[in-house]
């Protein structure tokens, strides 16, 4: 039962990224009706903070877009890279991985993505590049992130065998940033020029992209309520930072055990929408530009995939627990090189590396696997990308207007499989190999 709902799975998906746009959100549902009523699956819950996070970023960023913020913000981030322009394919991705690693969620490169695609296209560089390599760094970063939720389950995990915070950093961060830089490096020519590229071309001829040099006309005009907006947005994004780096600055509710913080998802969520709220004062845009922008229709299409196939996914691992956990922990007892392998098929099934760190580590640590082979093999549980069903992924699809990153015909051939390759395969790598040394 279990292989043929995934090769259900799999179906739906190929259907649906042939069909495109909205119609793969609306497969995931169906997909999730199938669990449930012809299956008898109970359903998980809907992906209901991803989805709030990216209406809340996008409709900051949309606004941002109206009042002519984004044309500025991407004519400066221009002239930071003119001498180089190519290396946003490689200073995107560490970015991407800096903003994840100060605030413990991946979510935030949402707010990033419209500036990557318009600035690559301006310099015409192929927008997969620094995308895809971006979306890829944003979830590594999870796993040495002092305030995620899969890092603070690893340290309760990981205590009891006398591995801290404070050596899980020291093997998680030169082990991810080391995948992040050289998937960079080595995609840096990945797919053809943006001159070159079929799709590209048809939606330029189409009127479907602004022209570079008419984006750079405009930034020069930039007004003051431009460049208000780029500063209530950038302010916005550096206090959800802070806010992911000191936990003290969140409110409580609570004391001693019974101390609830305020998650970081609420945090984006009430952060960006008092952007958005901000730029509308100052800004000035044309308000009624901003639902019907491009940033938003990206956005709303990413929130329509997500709610469908995330949930999907999700409810087909939630059905199947008992059967992942019987036959992992067979072949792991025998075979413990086979963690990392495991582990990165159970994250691209669910999706999370919160969900999967939960449901494998107890299995490693009741194996009584060293610590570094447990480290090492965590390293692999950012595997959301193998299965294009993470809304970061569908985000990252919708925001590229150039069309670059999207999802090929056999479905596997995606623009994050390669990048996503090299970083699990580079981080497992380094991880064990500093653990080793260190434990």
């Amino acid at each position: 039962m279990f292989w043929f709902q995934l090769l259900i799975i799999m179906i739906l998906i190929y259907f649906g990224a042939r069909k495109g746009d909205v119609f793969m959100g609306l497969l995931g549902g169906v997909g999730v009706a199938m669990f449930v009523f012809i299956f008898n699956v109970q359903p998980s819950a809907p992906p209901i903070d991803v989805m709030l996070i990216i209406l809340a970023v996008v409709l900051a960023a949309s606004a941002l877009q109206s009042s002519g913020g984004l044309q500025f913000l991407v004519h400066i981030a221009e002239k930071m890279l003119k001498k180089s322009p190519k290396n946003i394919t490689i200073i995107a991705p560490v970015i991407s991985w800096l903003f994840t690693f100060l605030s413990g969620t991946g979510h935030v490169v949402y707010s990033l993505l419209p500036i990557m695609n318009e600035l690559a296209i301006d310099n015409k560089i192929r927008p997969e590049r620094p995308i895809s390599n971006s979306i890829i760094a944003s979830q590594q970063a999870i796993t040495c992130s002092p305030v995620s939720a899969a890092t603070a389950a690893m340290i309760g995990f990981m205590a009891p065998l006398g591995v801290g915070l404070g050596t899980i950093l020291a093997i998680a961060i030169p082990a991810t940033l080391l995948g992040v830089l050289t998937s960079a490096i080595l995609t840096i020519r990945k797919g053809k020029e943006l001159a070159d590229d079929p799709e590209y071309l048809r939606r330029l001829a189409e009127g479907l992209i602004v022209k570079p040099e008419a984006q750079q006309a405009e930034s020069k005009k930039a007004s003051k309520g431009a460049k208000a907006s780029v500063a209530i947005f950038l302010l916005g994004v550096l206090l959800i930072v802070i806010m992911g780096m000191f936990t003290e600055l969140r409110p409580s509710w609570g004391q001693g055990e019974e101390t609830v913080i305020l998650s970081m998802p609420y945090t984006i969520e009430m952060i960006m929408l008092v952007c958005a709220t901000l730029i509308i004062i100052f800004g000035r845009p044309v308000i009624e530009t901003i639902l019907n922008g491009p940033i938003f229709r990206a956005g709303a299409l990413a929130m329509v995939c997500a709610f469908g196939l995330a949930w999907m996914s999700s409810t087909f691992i939630n059905g199947q627990t008992d059967f992942i956990q019987e036959h992992v922990t067979s072949i792991v007892h025998g075979h413990p090189w086979t963690l990392a392998v495991i582990m990165f098929i159970v994250a691209a099934l669910t999706t999370s590396q919160g969900a999967t760190t939960l449901i494998m580590v107890p299995i490693a640590i009741a194996l009584d696997l060293p610590p570094y082979i447990i480290i090492g093999a965590w390293m692999a549980v950012n595997a959301n990308y193998f299965l294009p069903v993470a809304s970061q992924c569908l985000a990252a699809i919708s925001f590229d207007t150039a069309g670059t990153t999207k999802i090929g015909r056999f479905v596997l051939n995606h623009s994050f499989m390669i990048p996503g390759l090299i970083n699990t395969l580079i981080s497992v790598t380094v991880a064990t190999l500093i653990g080793s040394a260190l434990i």
